[in-house]
């Protein structure tokens, strides 16, 4: 017979996964990140595959997202963004390990605009926008002299004027076809509730998975 405690602990678990619509549940659920995750809760792993259909992953930051997607800043030159040329699609996992809950995101990339692109920039602080100006991100040096040296070039460049954004600088929107929630619980007898949609323009289906 299960105790009180366990009882609550049950029921507060139904309520993560309550609604059926998925960007409110992620609204939730990134609230609660910022709140218990120690380090940056808004790290995901994003994933993406070059034209021969070969994976590749590495850790970025999320930087906005609403009901149109999920946004990212890259060097459109760098391995991803070259990428997600080749290949418009896209990945991405939020683990919130102090929380035991991650969620996956599947879709199609879209650059966003232009002013979305420069609005962010110019809200970054001073010294990443010259780094990137500095990064020839993914591409080889030969020390770190050389990437200090370019550097100082960036800064003598501007000046005490803020650097704009880069033309080779910009943001990608994850619009999201799947989003899992999964939440760990006790025997590896985990909850998984995912949304799934034919198209973008398509209406929510939601499923329970076995874990």
């Amino acid at each position: 017979m299960q105790s009180a405690e366990q009882l609550e602990a049950e029921q507060v678990d139904e309520r993560l996964f309550q609604g059926d619509e998925p960007f409110a549940l992620f609204d939730r659920w990134f609230a609660d990140a910022k709140a218990g995750e120690p380090n940056d809760p808004n790290a995901m792993a994003l994933g993406t595959a070059d034209a021969d259909g070969l994976p590749d992953v590495r850790m970025v930051l999320l930087k906005g997202h609403d009901a149109r997607g999920f946004v990212f800043y890259t060097n459109i030159d760098s391995a991803k963004g070259l990428e997600l040329a080749a290949n418009p699609k896209a990945s991405l996992l939020f683990h919130w390990k102090s929380l035991r809950r991650q969620v996956r995101v599947r879709g199609p990339v879209e650059p966003v605009s232009d002013a979305e692109s420069d609005a962010y920039f110019a809200s970054r602080p001073r010294g990443s926008q010259v780094g990137a100006w500095a990064s020839a991100q993914s591409r080889p040096l030969q020390s770190r002299a050389e990437l200090e040296q370019a550097v100082e070039q960036v800064e003598a460049r501007f000046g005490d004027a803020p650097p704009p954004r880069p033309d080779f600088w910009r943001g990608y929107r994850v619009q999201p076809l799947a989003i899992e929630f999964w939440r760990d619980r006790r025997s590896r007898l985990h909850d998984r509730m995912v949304f799934r949609r034919e198209g973008l323009d398509a209406p929510w289906t939601t499923l329970r998975l076995y874990p």
